[in-house]
């Protein structure tokens, strides 16, 4: 499987690059485009840019990637898209974080894997902009191969008509692969994204999905790109409807305890975090997600 793999594992990777890259030309856009209204008497924001290395047990090479972060923005208070290509093999911590499931076949006799994705977390600056998450990835074992990854919506100030657009925009891009994908992974965002111990949700939901394999890797790839290719319209058409509204203390105040609930999900319960750190990756790439400023009560 390695062999056969071997092309399919570059594609997806080279897709996970493209898409990063047009994301931060979105992003940057965004910013160059705010010239009246709230903090458009800054600079615009810029993404600075850095390679991320990983290294195994013994100092070997194990991948890596690129981490781009743009912070102080006009738009944008703190926003990171990173992409990462990692291998090696799996200890038994990072094995449980994996996946969903319990036990990957072949996986305790031959360890290794490959992976790569794209992870997104942009904090806005106005707290009537949501915050967003975003990733899709690929895992490859000995014993199996997977797609997963979706985006969800976070807003601290909840407008219906946006997060009606947002899951709207979503489903237009599941259902050319299966009127039964977009209700699912809805679904499973819905359990996924909650909070356990402050009984709520961390946000207004989107997709996601995990251990995607129909065993027709062509089929699941255009289903991974669409979902990222959803991203961009998905999003900017919030960012564009609420971005020149005029906030206050209050509004802040609320944004800022807000995100207190994304920083414990992450912290706790969120397992790209938990694998990201338990395979040895940079940490401060894998902590991207974190806010600038958040609050507690």
């Amino acid at each position: 499987m390695s062999d056969a793999f071997t092309d399919r594992k570059r594609r997806a990777a080279d897709w996970f690059r493209a898409l990063r890259d047009q994301i931060v030309a979105a992003f940057e856009a965004v910013e160059d485009s705010q010239t009246d209204g709230p903090l458009s008497d800054r600079a615009p924001g810029r993404f600075e840019i850095r390679d991320t290395q990983r290294h195994g047990p013994e100092g070997e090479d194990a991948g890596g990637g690129l981490m781009s972060v743009m912070r102080g923005g006009r738009v944008f208070e703190k926003v990171g898209v990173n992409v990462s290509e990692v291998y090696g093999a799996l200890g038994e911590q990072a094995q449980r974080s994996l996946t969903a499931r319990k036990e990957i076949p072949g996986l305790e006799q031959d360890p290794r894997f490959w992976a790569s994705g794209i992870s997104l977390v942009a904090h806005m600056q106005n707290p009537h902009v949501p915050a967003v998450h975003m990733n899709t990835r690929m895992f490859w074992t000995p014993g199996g191969w997977w797609f997963g990854g979706g985006s969800d919506l976070n807003p601290c100030i909840e407008y219906a008509e946006d997060t009606a657009d947002f899951h709207a925009t979503l489903k237009r891009y599941c259902d050319p692969h299966g009127a039964d994908l977009y209700p699912r992974f809805k679904n499973w965002a819905d359990e996924y994204f909650f909070i356990p111990h402050r009984k709520r949700a961390r946000g207004v939901g989107g997709i996601f999905y995990d251990d995607y394999c129909t065993s027709d890797w062509e089929a699941d790839f255009a289903f991974t790109q669409d979902v990222g290719r959803a991203f961009l319209p998905a999003f900017l058409a919030q960012v564009e409807r609420r971005r020149k509204l005029a906030w206050g203390e209050a509004e802040k105040e609320t944004q800022l305890i807000h995100r207190g609930l994304y920083a414990e999900y992450n912290l706790v319960y969120d397992r790209g975090t938990k694998f990201g750190l338990q395979t040895g990756h940079d940490p401060d790439a894998v902590l991207m997600s974190l806010p600038p400023f958040a609050r507690w009560v």
